[in-house]
C-alpha cells in the first residue's frame, strides 16, 4: 500500500550554502541530517536560507568529523582534465557533419559513461542504422585537432597531486576511459608521472556507476575503501565511490548535481583548491 505521507512529500531543495558555496539538499521532511543536529547546530538567523553542515558546525563551535584516510582515488575526464566540454564540443561538429540535429542533451547524459555504454545510448536514441563507424572517425578528428594545442588541466590538478606526493599519500587513477586513452591523455597534461596505479574500464567487466572499478582501485593499493577519498565530477563517478564504500568528494563539472547524487556525497566542493583545503581539514592531509 502507497504511504500517501511520503507520496506528498516535497522534493529536495538544492542549496548553495551562503557561507562557503557547497551545495547541499535540504528535504524538507524533518528527516533532514540538520533536524538530527538541532540541539548543537541551531538554524542561522541572518543568511535567508539553511547553511552546509559543516559551515553550521563552524558557527555553534562545533567541529567537522574528521575523516580517517589513507588514499586518495582520483577520477580523470571533468575532474583532473578539463575534457567534457571538448567531448561534447567533437560529439556536436560530428554528428553536424552526419545531419544530425544538436547533440548537446544527449552527450550531458553520457558524461561519466564509458565509451562502449555511450555507443548504446546513441543508437538507442538515433535509431539502429545511426552511422556509428563515421561519427566516431569525425568525432576523432575534431577531438584530436583540439588537443593539439594542449591538454586542459582543471584548476588545482597539478597543486592537489603536488600536495598528496608531498604527504606522501597512496594515490590510484579511476577512471571510465580506455587505458590508451588514459596514457595518452595523462602524459599530454603533463601528470603522468604522479600516478603507479590506474584502473580503467580496461581492468573490470562493468564501469561506472558499479563499484567495481573503485573496489579494485582500493585492492591494488592494500587499502580498504572506508580509508579511501574518491573525488568525482559526475553523478555515475559518485555512484560508482559510494556503492564501493569510499568517502566520495564532489567537484561539478558541467552538469549541476542532482538531489540523489549529492545525498551520496560526503563533501562537494567547488573545484580543487578547495578539494586540497577540505583534505587538509578533515583528513589532516600535510601542508
Amino acid at each position: 500500500m502507497t504511504d500517501q505521507i511520503d507520496t506528498a512529500r516535497p522534493p529536495g531543495r538544492r542549496l548553495a550554502c551562503a557561507e562557503c558555496g557547497t551545495e547541499f539538499v535540504c528535504d524538507l521532511s524533518g528527516d533532514c541530517w540538520c533536524a538530527a543536529e538541532t540541539s548543537v547546530l541551531p538554524m542561522p538567523m541572518t543568511s535567508g536560507d539553511c547553511l552546509c553542515r559543516d559551515c553550521l558546525r563552524k558557527k555553534s563551535g562545533v567541529a567537522a568529523p574528521k575523516w580517517h584516510v589513507e588514499a586518495v582515488l582520483l577520477d580523470m575526464d571533468g575532474t583532473l582534465l578539463d575534457t567534457e566540454r571538448v567531448y561534447l564540443a567533437s560529439l556536436n561538429t560530428a554528428l553536424e557533419a552526419l545531419g544530425y540535429p544538436d547533440g548537446t542533451a544527449i552527450g550531458h547524459s553520457m558524461i561519466g559513461i564509458p565509451g562502449p555504454e555511450c555507443e548504446s545510448i546513441l543508437r538507442e536514441h538515433f535509431g539502429a542504422d545511426f552511422p556509428m563507424p563515421a561519427l566516431n572517425e569525425a568525432y576523432i578528428a575534431c577531438r584530436d585537432e583540439i588537443f593539439r594545442s594542449g591538454m586542459p588541466l582543471k584548476p588545482g590538478a597539478v597543486e592537489l597531486l603536488d600536495a598528496l606526493r608531498r604527504a606522501a599519500c597512496p594515490i590510484a587513477l579511476v577512471t571510465s576511459s580506455s587505458r590508451h586513452t588514459a596514457e595518452q591523455h595523462l602524459t599530454l597534461g603533463g601528470i603522468r608521472g604522479h600516478f603507479k596505479t590506474m584502473l580503467t574500464r580496461d581492468d573490470v567487466a562493468r564501469g561506472k556507476p558499479s563499484p567495481e572499478l573503485y573496489l579494485l582501485a582500493a585492492q591494488r593499493l592494500g587499502i580498504r575503501p572506508q580509508a579511501c577519498i574518491a573525488i568525482e565530477d559526475s553523478g555515475p563517478g559518485i555512484a560508482s565511490a559510494h556503492a564501493a564504500g569510499t568517502i566520495p568528494i564532489l567537484v561539478p563539472d558541467i552538469l549541476p548535481p542532482s538531489a540523489v547524487t549529492l545525498a551520496k556525497c560526503a563533501a562537494v566542493v567547488p573545484d580543487l583548491h578547495v578539494a586540497l583545503a577540505t583534505l587538509r581539514q578533515r583528513a589532516g592531509l600535510g601542508a
